[in-house]
């Protein structure tokens, strides 16, 4: 199984442990660092920063939102960093939720599948130095490209639902899946290799983002438990904490009680669900789950605390743990 690292960008730790993260995932031994978009860092901004403070991580941003950013700016900002780092540099494209579409960007997530696919065509287009051809129906873009160097960087699609998954199947190099169970991850591969046959191309590979956390205080099971809130009521991500077991949990949260309640309710197996948690030995035996599962790569996103910060104990543990394949 291969392993890489992506920032939690956790609201309760200083902004600034990003950074204390990708250095300690490349002194772990890890590859590659994926860097999302919450509600602090620019997601380029913070890769250039990385790219200074580190040697050898290949970056890799996202899943970003196509709603919010345009296939241009995607590009550009990817590009950007491949050449002020000089790093190996991905992308990867999503849908994200209305909370940040529709609230925090004011945009419309309308026809999300289309303009996932959309944009994936025209990433691709201008990640290998083409110019741009898509006259999309939601977005697109046309007649421009790269001043940059091309990076010809890999386009990984995050997929849930069904659309996602033939948009994955036919447009990407690598699908990832969030916060899912082994069980679920299952389902959506199955899912994703369908969708692949009936384009009559090959699957990509799956990595899965899972949170990770090896003999966890207190303060780490917290900001996990914490987590997790936001899913438990969201369709699909609802139903697969049901099929797990908590059910009652599932049905509290869709009554929309304050947070602090929810968070209140939420115990720790819940967590352990969709994670690598507890002993270096529960570590290992949930990611067989997940390689059972067909999943290819655990990305791991590491609880941070003032007993760890950066999640460095996690992840040093968790490589140690996990035998990668490209070790």
């Amino acid at each position: 199984m291969r392993l890489s690292v992506s920032l939690g960008l956790w609201q309760d730790r200083p902004p600034e442990e990003a950074l204390e993260t990708a250095r300690a995932a490349e002194a772990a031994g890890y590859r590659e660092l994926w860097i999302g978009e919450m509600a602090t860092w620019d997601a380029f901004a913070l890769g250039t920063a990385i790219g200074a403070a580190t040697s050898s991580l290949s970056l890799t941003f996202g899943p970003l939102a196509v709603t919010v950013r345009d296939p241009a700016t995607i590009a550009m900002g990817v590009a950007s960093v491949a050449a002020l780092t000089g790093r190996p540099t991905g992308v990867a494209l999503g849908t994200s939720s209305d909370v940040v579409v529709r609230g925090w960007h004011g945009r419309s997530r309308a026809r999300a599948a289309t303009a996932l696919e959309e944009s994936a065509i025209a990433v691709r287009q201008l990640l290998s130095g083409e110019k741009s051809t898509v006259d999309g129906s939601v977005v697109g873009s046309r007649g421009y490209r790269l001043r940059l160097a091309a990076p010809k960087s890999p386009v990984t699609i995050a997929a849930f639902g069904p659309r996602a998954l033939d948009v994955a199947a036919r447009h990407a190099d690598r699908m990832v899946v969030n916060l899912v169970s082994p069980a679920a991850a299952a389902s959506l591969v199955r899912g994703l290799r369908d969708a692949a046959a009936r384009a009559e191309v090959a699957p990509p590979a799956v990595a899965a983002w899972v949170v990770g956390a090896v003999d966890p205080g207190p303060a780490e099971i917290e900001q996990l438990r914490r987590g997790v809130v936001g899913y438990l009521a969201a369709p699909g991500y609802g139903e697969m904490f049901r099929e797990a077991g908590f059910g009652g949990l599932v049905d509290f949260a869709r009554t929309r009680p304050h947070p602090r309640e929810l968070l209140a309710a939420v115990p720790v197996e819940a967590i352990a669900t969709v994670g690598l948690l507890g002993s270096r030995e529960d570590v290992a035996a949930k990611a067989r789950e997940y390689a059972e599962a067909g999943i290819d790569e655990l990305a791991i996103v590491p609880a941070t605390g003032d007993d760890d910060p950066g999640g460095a104990k996690t992840l040093a543990a968790c490589r140690s743990a996990v035998v990668p394949f490209d070790a």
